[in-house]
Parts: structure tokens; C-alpha cells; sequence
């Protein structure tokens, strides 16, 4: 796999902090059992994970995981109605955890802009997704971006 190029040191360590955070919420999104604190913590410490990760970017990752574990009801719910006739669970687990970050970072959070939002989540999409992943997940987003300009334009 050739290795990636990145416009700046920032953006790099941006994009690895939600490239964390799409395996850590993976692990939680098939393994719902564990404890959310404890897993995270065993996670950003595995040395085969994140051993040469600097503190910036397992902290960056340890606060979009739990933006997004303490609004997942909120972000699955704006997914349910962007996405209709699809259930949650009919959606990979990957794609689902993709768009639950991405979602909340580009459009509830409004941390990112939007094409940057739906740019990051088709990268993460080819990362991490199936063959499918990236076309799917660039549907979605490009439906939560109506969406949500909806939403905004009836407030």
C-alpha cells in the first residue's frame, strides 16, 4: 500500500485521530458490552495500535469517541431519517461507524465543513469500508447534507 501524502502536519495527525476513533467506536459497535471507559483507555494504550501516536492525537481521538458515544442516540436518529428505508443494522458495522462520526462531526457539531466532512468519510470509507463502503457512504452523506440544510433553513 503506497504511503498517504498529507497537505501539513495538522491535517495528518486530524485524520489519524478519526482513523482511531472509526477502530476504537468499531470495536464498541460489535462488542457493545465492554465499558466504554475502560476499552477506550486499553485502546489508546495498546502498543500495537497507537504506540507511535503522539498525546495530541489519542486526545483528539479520546474526545470525537466520546462526542460520539454520548450522542449516539441523537446521531442514529438523524441517520434513520436521512437513510429511510434502511435499518441501522442492515448498514456494515464499518459504514455505520463511519457515518456516525463523520455525521456528528460535519453536520450536528458543525466542527467541519461539509464537503470536508463527506470528503473525510469517503477516506475513512476506503480505509476501513468493503468495496461498497465508499459509494455508500457517500450517498449518506450527501443525503445528510440535505438534510440538515433543511433543518437549518426551517429553524
Amino acid at each position: 500500500m503506497a504511503e498517504k501524502k498529507y497537505i501539513g502536519r495538522k491535517f495528518g495527525a486530524i485524520h489519524r485521530s478519526r482513523e482511531l476513533a472509526v477502530q476504537f467506536l468499531y470495536s464498541m459497535d460489535v462488542c457493545p458490552a465492554q465499558d466504554f471507559g475502560e476499552a477506550l483507555e486499553l485502546f489508546l494504550g495498546l502498543d500495537d495500535v497507537a504506540q507511535d501516536d503522539k498525546p495530541e492525537v489519542k486526545a483528539r481521538c479520546r474526545e470525537m469517541v466520546s462526542r460520539v458515544h454520548e450522542r449516539k442516540d441523537e446521531i442514529d436518529g438523524a441517520l434513520l431519517r436521512i437513510v429511510t428505508g434502511w435499518s441501522l443494522e442492515r448498514m456494515t458495522s464499518v459504514d455505520r461507524t463511519i457515518l456516525r462520526l463523520m455525521v456528528l462531526e460535519g453536520f450536528i457539531l458543525k466542527t467541519l465543513p461539509v464537503k470536508s466532512a463527506i470528503s473525510e468519510a469517503i477516506n475513512l470509507a476506503l480505509d476501513f469500508g468493503t468495496d461498497n463502503s465508499p459509494g455508500f457512504v457517500n450517498g449518506v452523506m450527501h443525503s445528510a447534507a440535505k438534510y440538515f440544510e433543511g433543518e437549518s433553513g426551517n429553524a
